[in-house]
């Protein structure tokens, strides 16, 4: 137990840190965003588990298995005395064990509520507020002055274009933003982004966290691009980023968090429309699939062995 508690300790230090730090920086992920995006979430979900794995192996190390250490331990939590091979390190991590499993799956719960409720809020907005396109289903018009395009998820979707935009915009660029707004609808974007927006919540004072958002905010404006630019073209979509700027950043779109327009993102990406990378070997994007399937599968098969 102790070797399994060492090894998951190991893991969860390269992935709250070098490993992040490295794929952040990484130039790959612009070739195969959607494997990037597989990976990101490979490795938040990977260091989370071995976070948790080893404090419960370590924890339960005097028991020689998990549900030895339950045996054990749970008939005497109220009416004592506790085991005596059980010292206060190896509480204390049973403890943190708990607390940070219960702190992160609250956190993730109070973060989906409240962008749902955001999200009600917005359609409700958008109800009172805007008027629906012609021939655009799904798709509302907001009277403002101001070129801005998002979308707003959920059971009911809705993507909502500005006057501004409309009338700065020609057909096929506008068509352009439509699919790109579109395509974060149809791949469910605010889902993942829901989940790094609360593992960033949850872990505040931990730098990754934010860069892992980061990441993940333009691997999904990079996938939303795809979509469009196999719908209309590369040029229409590209233009149309480049002259509205950043202020009406195809692609921002509200999910809680409001809109959220970055112009680093939008010039990699007109960077990236004008000159499309190109597609990562296959060898690669096998290795990446393998990566991110062994950085899953270690702590739950670690887990496994030591559980009885």
């Amino acid at each position: 137990m102790l070797g399994v508690a060492a090894l998951l300790a190991a893991l969860a230090i390269a992935l709250a840190w070098p490993v992040p730090l490295l794929l952040s920086r990484a130039a790959w992920p612009s070739r195969s965003p959607a494997l990037a995006l597989a990976l990101w979430q490979a490795v938040a979900l990977a260091g989370g588990l071995s976070m948790i794995g080893s404090l419960l192996a370590y924890g339960a190390s005097p028991s020689g298995s998990l549900l030895g250490g339950v045996e054990q331990l749970l008939p005497h939590l109220f009416d004592g005395p506790l085991p005596p091979h059980y010292g206060v390190f190896e509480l204390a991590a049973l403890t943190l064990a708990a607390g940070l499993a219960v702190h992160l799956a609250l956190n993730l719960a109070l973060t989906a509520v409240a962008a749902e409720r955001e999200r009600r809020r917005q359609h409700q907005l958008i109800d009172l507020l805007s008027e629906p396109m012609p021939g655009q289903p799904g798709t509302r018009v907001l009277a403002h002055p101001v070129p801005l395009a998002y979308c707003v998820p959920g059971l009911r979707t809705a993507t909502v274009l500005t006057d501004g935009l409309v009338k700065a915009l020609g057909p096929d660029e506008l068509a352009a933003v439509v699919a790109h707004e579109r395509a974060h609808l149809e791949q469910l974007h605010h889902l993942v982004q829901l989940a790094f927006r609360a593992w960033n919540s949850a872990l505040p004072w931990f730098p990754i966290a934010n860069r892992a958002e980061g990441a993940v905010s333009a691997l999904v404006e990079m996938l939303a691009d795809d979509a469009a630019r196999r719908t209309v073209g590369a040029e229409p979509l590209r233009r149309a980023a480049e002259r509205l700027g950043s202020g009406a950043e195809p692609g921002a779109y509200a999910d809680g968090g409001g809109i959220r327009p970055d112009p680093d993102l939008l010039e990699a990406r007109l960077q990236r429309l004008e000159r499309p990378p190109r597609p990562l070997p296959r060898a690669a994007r096998a290795a990446i699939v393998l990566g991110a399937v062994a950085l899953v599968a270690t702590p739950i098969l670690s887990m496994l062995a030591v559980l009885a």
